[in-house]
């Protein structure tokens, strides 16, 4: 055998042993695969014509799912909203975007919780948000930012419009990151809240970004059975590395389009009633008696004069006011206590969660398609944060699970138009 005989067995031999191992290796992973994850790589199209399938599989951490949906990305949007952008009557507005009309039980008609929602953008996430909580016997007050567009203002109030327990707060702020007004936008609404003739049990803040992993039946039941009269504030004493936030004076720049808080060299006198500073979440559940102490109470007064000037203020006002022992429905012994919202932190990687599945946006994770299983496994209230312009189908699958839910614990006849899925091939599987 010449050379190049020799040369051309060889590479042949080659090509089969890799031909071999390649085969060996396909064939053996696709027959470790979930039978349905084969369904599911057999046609794409899916995430398309029944998305429920596909949001099932995902909820189930299905391989193939994954990887299906992450092409369904590109190509799938949901619906676009009528009815917001542009002016239609109030009849219209309820059925087209799925609103609930009537309370779904009796507990939930006898237990009226109270809104706080601050927004400056995505007017369809705010709508998506508005409807998953929404109950005609609960009250919502909107925070709209100052510095959002007209447009945007306008749409908001058209849709507030059709609701007598919607409105938007009678004071708005400039809210800039991490400076007092993000604070006093709450306590704009809270002014407001208080002067209801809807008499409310709790207030929850959320902001536009926020949705909720719990039904409206789910949050009153684990308020009662937990809580029952206490205010849920999640903090602890303020860390060493926090200090700085209150020791030195932060003012808010906003110019242009442009808005932050940046720190000055001045150095603050100490907290009034030389009060206990902690540090904590800014998202709370308080009573309608607490509300009305932080409004009305001198040292709750004194205490938001002097965070004027401090860093990211939220995250000390509250948990420090209910750590005061006399403060109606305090928990001053209380620490991380409270399932509010669930975060992926990106410092808690490897602890609390295994990744962010979608993309970080200061230390936060914005969820991504492998995040929707750690988010219906929390054991959570609401979960932050959703971009449903950047990961459309998350957002969706969110969606249509949570309003099953809430459809499946009604005590009520349901109503046509409280349903997502009219013409469904596949009902999502609820695991409840």
């Amino acid at each position: 055998m010449n050379p190049l005989d020799a040369t051309k067995s060889g590479f042949l031999v080659c090509i089969a042993v890799c031909t071999f191992i390649y085969t060996f290796i396909y064939l053996k992973d696709t027959l470790l695969e979930d039978p349905n994850e084969q369904k599911f790589s057999e046609n794409t199209a899916e995430c398309g014509f029944y998305p429920d399938e596909l949001c099932s599989a995902l909820f189930m951490g299905k391989t193939a799912a994954f990887k299906i949906g992450n092409v369904c990305q590109n190509t799938y949007r949901p619906e676009t909203f009528s009815c917001i952008q542009t002016p239609c009557n109030c009849s219209t507005v309820l059925k087209t975007l799925h609103f609930i009309t009537r309370p779904l039980s009796a507990e939930e008609r006898s237990f009226s919780l109270a809104y706080i929602i601050t927004i400056h953008k995505e007017l369809e996430m705010f709508v998506k948000l508005l409807r998953a909580i929404y109950m005609p016997q609960n009250i919502y007050c909107i925070h709209v930012d100052e510095k959002s567009s007209e447009d945007y203002k306008a749409a908001v109030q058209n849709i507030v419009n059709c609701f007598e327990n919607i409105f938007i707060s009678s004071k708005r702020e400039n809210v800039v990151y991490a400076g007092f007004s993000r604070l006093q936008a709450d306590i704009n609404c809270m002014r407001d809240l208080v002067q209801s003739k809807i008499q409310w049990n709790y207030v929850i803040n959320l902001c536009g970004q926020d949705y909720p992993i719990k039904t409206n039946k789910d949050i009153i039941k684990y308020i009662k059975s937990k809580w029952n009269g206490k205010n849920m504030t999640p903090g602890v004493v303020q860390p060493l590395h926090m200090k700085h936030r209150t020791q030195f004076s932060y003012r808010e720049y906003v110019r242009s389009g442009m808005s932050y808080v940046y720190p000055t060299k001045n150095i603050k006198s100490k907290p009034p009633y030389n009060l206990t500073i902690y540090f904590g979440s800014a998202y709370y559940i308080l009573t309608k008696e607490f509300v009305e102490f932080t409004l009305t109470d001198a040292r709750a007064k004194d205490l938001l004069e002097w965070s004027r000037d401090t860093y990211s203020p939220d995250e000390h006002y509250w948990v420090t006011l209910n750590r005061l022992n006399d403060a109606p429905g305090a928990t001053p012994n209380a620490d991380w206590e409270g399932n509010i919202r669930a975060i992926k932190w990106k410092d808690q990687e490897g602890t609390a969660h295994k990744g962010c599945k979608g993309h970080y946006i200061r230390d936060i994770c914005v969820y991504g398609l492998g995040d929707l299983q750690w988010i219906i496994e929390s054991p959570h209230l609401f979960a932050n944060k959703f971009e449903p312009a950047t990961y459309p189908l998350v957002m969706d699958c969110l969606e249509r699970r949570h309003r099953l839910k809430v459809l499946h614990q009604a005590e009520v006849p349901i109503e046509d138009h409280w349903r997502f899925q009219e013409d469904s091939y596949f009902n999502m599987k609820l695991n409840v």
